[in-house]
């Protein structure tokens, strides 16, 4: 008898360290500057993925029979596209499964090429050029509204809701500064506002006295701004100290960040900010006031913008393995076409074209320190 409950006490164990050898291993990228002038938003954007992946992880993720657990490529492109690129080689060739990133238009774009040619599936969470899905990549898809949205609606408040009648218009020459900045003039122009100049920077440039004397002279009541925060702060600083204390101040959602409130340094000018985000305000998200304070538990004082949507992307990304039985993009891809996801930040449904279906967006301004939505 003794002998007989050995054997069966052996075989229970032998089975156990069997299913435990039997867990499978998925990779998924993540991508997002978290080196350089853009850190914040890229550690935000890190920290949604890894929010993710161990929520997913301690549930236990079954695909095609399989218990799997998530393994995260998290990786830096520091916002270069040519890093961009690098980076996109490095994880098809480590063979993950998909790829949740890249942050920019800049680094997503050329990107989207490398992952579509090694047939791995990419959702951005935060690049919103237009022209990402113009290629027609069966590969690419976005969550969250893209510039077109972005910069017409901010153009609309400009002209019916301000009044406003001369702009000015400055972008920093990347991929998504001039992206965003041409939507709001056209659509600025088409409104009845006369752009009165025109000026260029860099994403590195922090010294904008010259260009806002000269758009100081074209007598603006609004400057809209195509970049990203690390710019906007300076700029909204040196625009009160030439006097241009009155000039409204538009942004897309490069801008328009918690991040804004300390690179701005207690300028007055921060007030005249009018910003636009794809997506709803957190509190109106379907889980966002639920989804923050789990957040900020965990990553305390971090949270720029978006990091719900890379939270929402990567769960996006295993429901269609589930729902495919497979890990394998060539089975998935059908699925993440078909989705119909309830996350945090919207219901999620793709467009023929890898677009999000019906995408919101929140214009947002700033009150002491506190970025608050208009609508």
């Amino acid at each position: 008898m003794k002998n007989k409950l050995k054997i069966t006490v052996a075989a229970a164990v032998a089975l156990a360290s069997g299913i435990a050898l039997a867990q499978e291993v998925v990779k998924i990228g993540h991508v997002a500057p978290v080196s350089g002038a853009q850190a914040a938003y890229g550690k935000d954007n890190e920290n949604g993925a890894r929010m993710a992946v161990e929520e997913m992880n301690a549930a236990g993720v079954m695909i095609g029979g399989k218990k799997y657990k998530i393994e995260l490529l998290a990786e830096d492109d520091a916002a270069d596209p040519k890093q961009g690129t690098a980076v996109a080689q490095k994880l098809c060739d480590s063979n993950v499964a998909g790829v949740v990133g890249h942050l920019n238009s800049g680094t997503t774009i050329p990107a989207s090429r490398i992952y579509n040619n090694c047939g791995v599936a990419m959702i951005t969470p935060s690049a919103t050029n237009p022209d990402l899905t113009k290629p027609g990549y069966k590969t690419t898809f976005r969550l969250l509204a893209n510039d077109n949205a972005l910069g017409a609606g901010l153009a609309f408040y400009a002209a019916d809701k301000l009044k406003l009648k001369r702009i000015a218009v400055i972008d920093d020459r990347t991929a998504y500064g001039q992206g965003v900045a041409a939507v709001f003039k056209k659509t600025a122009a088409e409104k009845g506002i006369t752009i009165v100049d025109e000026q260029f920077t860099t994403d590195k440039s922090v010294d904008f006295m010259s260009i806002l004397t000269a758009i100081k002279s074209k007598n603006p009541d609004g400057v809209f701004y195509g970049g990203m925060d690390p710019q906007a702060g300076p700029m909204l600083r040196q625009m009160e100290q030439l006097g241009l204390t009155k000039v409204k101040y538009f942004g897309g959602d490069g801008i328009c960040t918690m991040n804004l409130i300390k690179q701005a340094a207690g300028a007055k000018t921060l007030e005249n900010v009018i910003c636009a985000e794809g997506g709803a305000s957190l509190d109106k998200m379907p889980g966002g006031t639920a989804w923050k304070k789990r957040y900020d538990e965990k990553f305390p004082g971090q949270f720029q913008v978006y990091a719900p949507y890379v939270y929402d992307a990567m769960y996006v990304l295993v429901d269609a393995m589930k729902r495919a039985g497979s890990i394998k993009p060539k089975d998935y891809l059908p699925k993440l076409a078909a989705t119909n996801f309830n996350g945090v930040t919207t219901n999620v449904q793709f467009e023929p074209n890898g677009e999000l279906k019906n995408p919101a967006i929140t214009l947002y301004t700033y009150k002491g320190d506190k970025k608050i939505p208009l609508n």
